[in-house]
């Protein structure tokens, strides 16, 4: 029987929240693909509206469940990284509270309607309105992190990072880290960036996402995966010492050493270097932000190391 998709919306901390719904004609695993959960990472939200409408009429063992805008509040704010109502970053309150803000609701309604009782999960994202990226996928530490990884593989990205738990972990609060805490496979894929809805980003959820359904054996597998796959241990995350103009002197995917200047924050009127910005380790620019305007604190760029 042809897969059917039906369409939805599903009340998630007084959200109505869009859920594209797919079941096959034979049984198999259940599939969650969350998209959405920061609000102008446009280019992996393309990349799940196309890929959940291209299942209909598929054979499919199973079903799958997508939600192509998770925040929605963000997505209809333009409002990058945050929920407007709170200013958290939703990716970091998994697996959330049932009587904390917006955000903690929102993971949480998330979690238990979403992410609990799924086989799988992918958090599909691209770099926000000021990242570049170079595309990569992560799964976390856990008692399925075998069947993560190869799903990561699988979605055929060139980097596939593993997260350990504990302080060495660059983001506490994910999806992934809270489904692998709850035994469920689950992986972020990372492709696209700046705000735009770039077609070869698009095309890259895409065929990752196919190649999940083949890892799962919701599809038959019609090329090889995890193929010219580099793999890596750790990511690393720098931040601005103090605020004023960024110029990254490297780009998404480049190579650098340990010791290695990767670039400067200066006064606003440009007479003063105020910090140089080194490589803490030799490693991969995984992103970076492409705004010159940073805070104190502020995200500067992301390395993946082994």
């Amino acid at each position: 029987m042809p897969t059917r998709l039906t369409r939805a919306t599903l009340e998630l901390a007084g959200l109505e929240v869009p859920v594209i719904e797919a079941a096959g004609g034979s049984d198999g695993p259940l599939l969650t693909v969350l998209a959405g959960v920061h609000g102008c990472e446009y280019a992996s939200m393309a990349a799940v509206r196309r890929w959940a409408r291209s299942l209909a009429g598929r054979d499919l063992r199973g079903r799958m469940r997508a939600v192509p805008v998770l925040n929605v509040p963000a997505f209809r704010a333009r409002a990058p990284f945050v929920v407007p109502g709170d200013g958290k970053n939703l990716n970091r309150c998994f697996p959330g509270s049932a009587t904390g803000s917006i955000a903690e609701r929102l993971a949480h309604d998330t979690f238990r309607q979403l992410i609990t009782g799924s086989d799988a999960l992918v958090d599909a994202h691209c770099g926000d309105l000021v990242e570049a990226l170079q595309p990569f996928s992560l799964y976390d530490a856990g008692p399925a992190e075998s069947r993560a990884r190869d799903l990561a593989a699988a979605y055929g990205l060139p980097y596939v990072i593993r997260q350990e738990p504990g302080p060495s972990r660059a983001v506490a609060g994910s999806t992934s880290a809270a489904a692998a805490e709850a035994g469920i496979p689950a992986i972020i894929a990372e492709a696209g960036g700046c705000g735009l809805v770039q077609e070869q980003a698009v095309a890259l959820h895409v065929s990752g996402l196919d190649g999940v359904l083949a890892s799962l054996g919701m599809t038959e597998r019609t090329e090889p995966a995890g193929t010219g796959i580099t793999e890596l241990s750790r990511s690393i995350w720098l931040y601005a010492s103090v605020a004023g103009w960024w110029e990254p002197t490297v780009a998404p995917g480049d190579a650098v050493a340990a010791g290695q200047a990767i670039g400067a924050i200066s006064s606003l009127d440009g007479a003063d270097l105020l910090e140089t910005v080194v490589a803490p380790a030799s490693s991969i620019v995984m992103f970076l932000t492409t705004s010159p305007a940073v805070a104190a604190d502020g995200l500067l760029l992301g390395l993946g190391a082994r």
